[in-house]
């Protein structure tokens, strides 16, 4: 069960650093608009916001990676408070935008990957 964890854990942190590349670096292109049906003036007009959320889920991601990394018991532990963030803020982003499609993007792998880590520890 602990390798399905770390599994788990692990693509939660992949789609982390998606996410925060995409925020990051490629909001203003066609990939990021279209990811979040916008034009492009919003798309410039709101980079810099984006840019700092990008920045945000980069640190979940490190901090994921870093709870698989780290030896027990920190890196339960730590892993354990990560995939706690990235619950609240998937909650926070649904219920602060009304956007659906972030329940299945960000809340459910992290729900599933939080609870293999519980049951493997």
């Amino acid at each position: 069960m602990q390798t399905v964890a770390g599994v788990l854990v692990g693509v939660v942190a992949a789609l982390h650093v998606y996410i925060a590349v995409l925020e990051m670096f490629l909001w203003r292109g066609p990939r990021g608009r279209a990811a979040f049906g916008m034009d492009e003036e919003t798309a410039r007009t709101t980079a810099p916001l984006a840019a700092n959320q990008g920045l945000y889920n980069g640190f979940l991601a490190a901090g994921l990676v870093w709870g698989l990394a780290a030896d027990d018991p920190v890196g339960f532990q730590v892993t354990v408070f990560f995939l706690a963030c990235v619950l609240v803020a998937g909650v926070y982003g649904v219920i602060s935008t009304g956007v659906r499609n972030i329940l299945y993007v960000q809340v459910v792998p992290g729900a599933l990957a939080l609870a293999a880590v519980l049951f493997a520890g």
